[in-house]
């Protein structure tokens, strides 16, 4: 039990809390009535995870020991915890540190007494529950009274029977008899009959939810993401901030959160009025607004190349350059219907991307839309004497951050010419996002997600500092900013990712090799010349599906090696691999009700399932974690824990069908109570490959 955090929390938290317990009461209630009725033929039953046994652990403390009492027993004990001697290194004994006068009884009283004060009741932290490290262990382990004992005058194992005594009447009815392992740690090891109700349960949802329950507590989350640059192509540098980003808001949107996908792209700055007084040599019509819209600018990749190199040879060039900046930003109309022209080409070819990799629903929210309030940033700044003069600049410093040489890192929010940058354009959208009401345009989020590369987590550390700091975000709280960092695309030598000439891997490319190489093997293995118009649907698929999911099932802040070869083969924590396993059930089912053609699969009516074999056991077990492992996802934002999770579960199917057949089972019942787990885990690897943005098919 984390019974220190207690002794620190405020006095408001202590009213959260309770009226937090008061509502863990009523669900636990709620999902234990649920959990009792899953073997009806009721469909709309939810799973109950990790988050009931929780509740569960809460409500015993709560019910069999007094929070305060605990929070002063801790707080006496680390005032009392005398200081150890330590050797140094020469072996010589450190005597104990004289200077700080020793705390009268009072004084230790006083802080007892206030610990004690703000203690609310016990909350999730203190319950300690943990998924089981072993299966052997059962499914959960209560670790609480390791953390509880001393404070409350026992030894662990007596606190662990305490604790044990009051779970049983909560989670009699799911668990076997509650074990004391060690000195104290409770392993908690769940029924068949309830394994039996609850993956039958998920059977019978197979199309739905697969009985996950939505969210509570529903939020407003904005995820940015993906940010291509206008008149650049994406690359492979985009590619993991878009198939992160989409996955996660899948995630969030499937747990019932009104999500928004904004995508930031780069659309303002100094280097339009480059490429704009080029369009006014080369495409002269791209500046009249009527016609603006209809000019081809081709390649836009060699268009901005030879515009840079005008700029950097030509400085008449350069100089109309920088007063096309300048007209820009005033709102010149000729300037911006050249620059909407070059919004206009970049959209349709970064589309044609988000086309490949199915994204949908993003909505467009570049750096443009932000402009109006970027001097209104600066000014609040500096009436708050946040923001600073530094060398002609106006800077932010805040607490904690740095140069090599032991100087203040400043926060650029305006430069000395009067530009603004990237920081400023981050709070404006932060305020946009979190401060703004819906009358003013705002989301009202209550969580703002950015997904970009970990090389820009200083910035985003200042800039959330320098906002709470400027009061962007509300004062009450309840705003959450997180960054999700991921880490670099990297060649299988672990270098820069890039073609043989030194240049980046563009991603409609990459993408296309991907297909290209999946294409190649179906045709070979499938001994045809060419690819029929259902194999090439196939292709797309399974090489698509094999970039998307080698990025998300690595942990996101690690850099990876792209390897066209480990993501397409059969074999391992792989996209080929895991639709192999989902076309491979279907293949199952399609035999089992003598199903032929090339139609779909014509499910079955799902039935009660029941334990023959304890693999049978294994593979339930690992499937009725599902909503353990969303919300865990949900929480933590890190997508490769759905990854593995998917593999294991394969794994376990794999083991469950070399020892228990369906289609000659010994009876008709267990034939059908076979074939509906394996509607289960098909539906349930189905439902993990569409969060994670890829399609299934039903034949491979």
């Amino acid at each position: 039990m984390q019974a220190l955090t207690l002794i620190l929390m405020t006095l408001w938290t202590k009213t959260v809390t309770f009226g937090f317990t008061q509502l863990s009461s009523f669900r636990s209630s709620r999902c234990l009535r649920t959990i009792r009725s899953l073997s009806t033929t009721d469909t709309n039953q939810v799973l109950c995870g990790i988050n009931f046994v929780q509740q569960s652990v809460v409500n015993v403390l709560n019910e069999n020991f007094d929070p305060k009492e605990v929070a002063r027993a801790n707080a006496l004990a680390k005032l009392d915890k005398k200081k150890k001697k330590k050797k140094k290194a020469n072996d010589e004994l450190q005597e104990p540190d004289k200077g700080k006068p020793e705390l009268s009884d009072e004084e230790k009283e006083a802080i007892a007494s206030a610990a004690a004060a703000k203690a609310g009741p016990f909350g999730l932290l203190d319950a300690m529950v943990t998924p089981a490290t072993r299966s052997e262990f059962g499914d959960y382990q209560v670790n609480a009274a390791m953390g509880l004992a001393k404070a409350v005058g026992m030894n662990p194992r007596e606190c662990a029977s305490k604790i044990v005594e009051g779970l049983m009447p909560k989670l009699g009815d799911i668990m076997e008899k509650p074990e004391i392992a060690g000195p104290g740690f409770i392993n908690l090891k769940l029924k068949d009959n309830y394994l039996e109700a609850a993956v039958t349960a998920m059977a019978k949802d197979s199309n739905d939810r697969l009985g996950v329950p939505l969210t509570a507590e529903k939020q407003k989350i904005v995820v940015d993401f993906s940010s291509p640059n206008i008149a650049k192509e994406m690359h492979v540098g985009h590619l993991r901030s878009t198939i992160i980003g989409d996955t996660l808001c899948n995630i969030l949107e499937f747990a019932g959160h009104e999500v928004i996908r904004l995508n930031h792209v780069g659309d303002w700055g100094t280097q339009f009025g480059m490429l704009v007084e080029h369009l006014r040599d080369e495409f002269p019509a791209a500046l009249n607004k009527e016609t603006s819209q209809n000019v081809d600018l081709g390649d836009l990749v060699l268009l901005y190349k030879a515009a840079k190199k005008r700029f950097d040879e030509d400085d008449d060039f350069k100089t109309r350059a920088r007063e096309g900046v300048v007209k820009l930003q005033a709102g010149n109309e000729e300037e911006l219907s050249a620059w909407e022209s070059l919004c206009a080409a970049s959209r349709k070819e970064y589309q044609k991307i988000y086309d490949t990799l199915s994204i949908e629903g993003l909505t467009e929210r570049g750096e443009s839309f932000y402009n109006p309030f970027l001097n209104r940033v600066v000014k609040d700044l500096e009436a708050q004497d946040l923001a600073v003069e530094s060398e002609g600049a106006k800077v932010v410093f805040l607490d904690g951050y740095q140069n090599r040489d032991g100087s203040m890192l400043p926060l650029l929010v305006q430069k000395s010419d009067g530009g603004f940058n990237y920081a400023t354009t981050d709070l404006a959208a932060i305020r946009h996002r979190a401060q703004f009401s819906k009358d003013d345009g705002g989301e009202e989020a209550q969580r703002v997600l950015y997904v970009t590369d970990a090389g820009q987590s200083q910035h985003f550390d200042m800039v959330f500092q320098a906002a709470k700091k400027a009061g962007f975000v509300p004062e009450s709280g309840g705003v959450s900013l997180e960054h999700v960092p991921f880490g670099l695309v990297q060649g299988e030598d672990g270098k820069k990712f890039a073609t043989r000439s030194g240049e980046t891997v563009k991603l409609k490319d990459l993408l296309n090799e991907a297909v290209r190489i999946a294409g190649e093997d179906i045709r070979t293995r499938n001994e045809e010349e060419s690819l029929s118009t259902e194999l090439e649907e196939v292709a797309k698929i399974v090489g698509i599906g094999a970039v998307k999911y080698a990025d998300l099932s690595m942990n996101r802040e690690s850099n990876y090696r792209f390897s066209y070869e480990r993501m397409l083969s059969l074999n391992g924590n792989t996209a080929p691999y895991m639709l192999y396993s989902y076309a491979r059930i279907c293949s199952i089912i399609r035999k089992a009700i003598d199903q032929t053609g090339s139609s779909k699969v014509d499910w079955p009516q799902a039935t009660d399932i029941i334990i023959s074999h304890d693999s049978e056991r294994q593979l339930i077990r690992n499937l009725i974690r599902l909503p353990d492992i969303l919300a865990e996802v949900e929480r933590e934002l890190y997508p490769n824990k759905m990854c593995d999770y998917l593999f294991e579960t394969s794994q376990k199917f794999n083991q469950f069908y070399e020892n228990c057949s369906v289609n000659n089972a010994e009876n008709s019942a267990l034939k059908a109570s076979r074939l509906s787990l394996c509607m289960a885990t098909a539906s349930t690897i189905r439902l993990l490959l569409d969060l994670l943005g890829i399609k299934t098919v039903e034949r491979l």
